[in-house]
């Protein structure tokens, strides 16, 4: 992970089954298309222990669901399911338990049978909100570092968790 993934090339399709939180939150929202299952949480878990999103979280989460519910999510770290997150435009599908990589995986042909270019061309456009906040990506990724080599995020209890 870390933000010089910020610019992919081609298309990202995800599978996501169980938990993505923290930084498997901010793995996931490199992809184009999510396809998560039906008891699929995310979450910006790493809240609980002071520990900050330093791969893009901040600004992919809110160019995918918006400001208020980006802050929604980082600012209390509570658990979303799959439902909210297809209601607020985190995932593209819903799909039973253990069924996310095959209907994943079947999504591929589909885009292979547009031309690449137009394709490639319309998504790069679409996503290149993005691009525009790689200054803050980065300063995200340096600030976090800083925080956490100096102490702050290295403490809180997961017992207080663990009944989630």
């Amino acid at each position: 992970m870390g933000p010089s993934r910020l610019i992919i090339q081609k298309p990202v399709i995800a599978a996501v089954a169980g938990y993505a939180v923290a930084g498997g939150l901010e793995l996931s929202l490199l992809a184009d298309l999510l396809v998560v299952e039906e008891d699929a949480v995310f979450g910006v878990f790493c809240r609980r222990w002071g520990v900050p999103l330093i791969d893009g979280g901040t600004v992919r989460l809110q160019a995918v669901v918006g400001l208020g519910r980006a802050l929604d999510m980082i600012l209390t770290g509570r658990p979303v399911g799959a439902q909210e997150a297809l209601a607020m435009g985190l995932a593209n599908r819903v799909v039973p338990k253990g069924e996310s990589l095959k209907q994943a995986l079947d999504l591929a042909p589909q885009l292979i049978a547009f031309p690449e270019l137009c394709l490639n061309t319309d998504r790069c456009h679409v996503s290149g909100k993005f691009q525009a906040g790689s200054k803050v990506i980065s300063a995200e990724a340096v600030a976090g570092a800083a925080k956490f080599s100096h102490g702050s995020g290295r403490h809180g209890s997961f017992k207080e968790f663990s009944k989630l």
